[in-house]
């Protein structure tokens, strides 16, 4: 091949491939069905916090919308990148995740928020809790007394540092009374607890009740028992989120995404409680293949849904004066009112 030819290849190669990463970067064509629905592909990690998704496709809410509903399961560290490619066109995304990829400079909005707290668990082996007497309803003080010498595992920055939080505020050291271990997944700390190569790990739910449910330990601590977890106090939660050009170029598939999403946090406000309707643990079951209705049920109640899926710059205030006493984000990461809107909302 000669010097000329090569050039030509390597400035052919060059133009398709940035042909291809603009076309990833804007909003492609919309896909629509057979019967007129816009296709819409959304991402989220198969949490208890994608539950809205699934009631307002069962329940039909997306379907009066015009929209079709196409759900994929992201890790938190893909999500934001498959949201920038236009692989999905929504994220549901914890607000750690948001703030993170707007500190990387990532042109995302947040059209709504979709659930609320922090429904995670503390979960101790079954050898430890016979050996502390620890069982559910331990105090929090006791359960934190008895940790301090312990071995806990963690699988991530952020639920170690919760697990602090919970330790520090009942006056045991977490840095100092504490020896970690740090594992690689929720799953590897399940596997470890077994084994009793640690005594305890903290992680979001349904785990550490599916855990307690298989009699291979005892949940100890949850956002009832430790304020700090919870809605009212950590103004945390799950957000839907899009890129800031997908919102201005298509607000009204935008606007009945949100108007979708809102009426199924708003069902789940009213109905969770209901013992006879099963709509909400119908759709909860898509995601939590595999778990007790029981534990799928006492997960949802960790959370707070929400009737009116709008933010305010107080909540966004306090969910980041919560991350920030985690410790885990970027130097220099915030949120401005130009990173949140309500307007696409009902």
């Amino acid at each position: 091949m000669t010097h000329a030819h090569r050039k030509l290849l390597a400035l052919t190669s060059a133009a398709i491939l940035t042909s291809a990463l603009l076309t990833a970067c804007s909003s492609d064509a919309l896909t629509t069905t057979a019967d007129g629905l816009t296709v819409v592909t959304v991402g989220g990690g198969g949490s208890v916090f994608d539950t809205p998704l699934m009631v307002a496709d069962q329940n039909g809410y997306f379907r009066k919308q015009g929209l079709k509903l196409k759900f994929v399961t992201l890790t938190a560290s893909i999500g934001p990148a498959a949201l920038q490619s236009n692989s999905v066109q929504f994220f549901d995304s914890s607000p750690t995740g948001f703030v993170t990829s707007h500190a990387k400079g990532l042109p995302q909005i947040a059209v709504g928020t979709d659930g609320l707290g922090n429904p995670l668990g503390l979960v101790v082996g079954e050898e430890f809790a016979r050996a502390h007497h620890l069982t559910e309803k331990t105090p929090a003080a006791q359960v934190a007394k008895a940790l301090a010498g312990s071995t806990g595992g963690a699988s991530s920055a952020n639920t170690k540092a919760e697990a602090a939080v919970f330790l520090d505020a009942q006056g045991v050291d977490a840095d100092k009374k504490i020896k970690w271990v740090t594992l690689p997944s929720p799953a590897a700390d399940k596997a470890a607890l077994k084994s009793n190569q640690i005594d305890w790990f903290v992680t979001s739910e349904p785990i550490p009740l599916q855990i307690q449910s298989d009699g291979d330990g005892v949940l100890v601590a949850d956002p009832f028992k430790v304020p700090a977890w919870s809605a009212a106090e950590a103004g945390y939660g799950q957000i839907v989120v899009t890129r800031k050009n997908y919102a201005s170029e298509h607000p009204d598939i935008v606007r009945k995404f949100a108007t979708a999403v809102q009426q199924a946090t708003a069902y789940m406000h009213e109905h969770l409680e209901d013992s006879n309707d099963r709509t909400v643990l119908k759709a909860a079951r898509k995601l939590l293949k595999g778990m007790p209705d029981d534990v799928v049920q006492r997960s949802l109640r960790q959370a707070d849904w929400p009737e009116d899926d709008s933010m305010d710059a107080a909540g966004w205030k306090k969910t980041l004066t919560f991350l920030q006493s985690l410790g885990t984000l970027p130097a220099g990461a915030k949120v401005t009112s130009g990173d949140w809107t309500n307007k696409y909302l009902p």
